[in-house]
């Protein structure tokens, strides 16, 4: 008689990581819209300034990466920000803002199916969010605002099962794709004069911004669906 394979519970693999479901898949269509048509109002502030310090931050990673520096980083209470970085590829750290909220997007929903990792995961994000707050974050409101998302952070991985953890992970990760998105569109296309990262690329290139919008906006929307293509696709 032939052996079964072993197999996880209902909705996850013999590791205990979430499969991908149509509901799953339908659960996040719905959120996004929801996301969407919520985004200007304040019950995604907080999340969204959590995207904006990842924004930040992505400017950061990639200054040190490419020979540089970071001075420090602001965030201030109307979701504005801004990362000093000395030195490095100041093309590739300006690209870095918005193409990095993408990266962290798809990374946390990626995280999030890693169900039994959950809880870790939440309080390696809640931990490497206070420490990048101590060491960079320069002004009052930014650095309060750093330390009390990093200890909502360590709190849900501690109280929370790894479900609910994986939940917000999720929520993150398609806040964070969103804001690619959504921010692009007001501050590039929407408000071309804004100082924004397409506006200083322009002036590095000499390509209008509005080009820098559209093909950030075309990056963005093509590889969140991709992803949602090959997410359909293991359904």
């Amino acid at each position: 008689m032939a052996r079964k394979k072993p197999t996880g519970t209902k909705g996850t693999d013999r590791k205990g990581n979430r499969a991908i479901s149509g509901a799953s898949l339908l659960g996040m269509l719905v959120f996004f819209v929801a996301l969407w048509l919520l985004w200007d109002t304040a019950a995604v502030a907080p999340v969204k300034l959590f995207v904006v310090f990842l924004h930040e931050i992505s400017h950061g990673i990639v200054a040190v990466a490419t020979g540089g520096r970071i001075d420090r980083i602001v965030i201030d209470a109307n979701q504005g920000g801004a990362c000093y970085c000395g030195g490095g590829s100041t093309f590739l750290t300006l690209s870095a803002g918005y193409l990095g909220s993408l990266a962290w997007g798809l990374a946390f929903l990626g995280l999030a199916r890693l169900e039994a990792q959950a809880r870790w995961t939440m309080a390696v994000v809640g931990v490497a969010t206070g420490v990048v707050t101590l060491l960079f974050m320069r002004n009052l409101f930014g650095f309060a605002f750093g330390l009390g998302f990093a200890a909502a952070l360590v709190i849900a991985a501690r109280q929370l099962p790894a479900l609910w953890n994986a939940r917000i992970l999720t929520a993150l990760g398609l806040t964070s794709a969103l804001y690619a998105i959504l921010d692009i569109k007001s501050d590039v296309l929407d408000r071309p004069g804004l100082e924004s990262d397409a506006h200083m690329l322009a002036d590095l290139t000499g390509v209008p911004t509005v080009v820098w919008g559209i093909l950030w906006i075309g990056l963005a929307g093509g590889v969140v669906a991709l992803v949602a293509r090959r997410a359909l696709a293991r359904a």
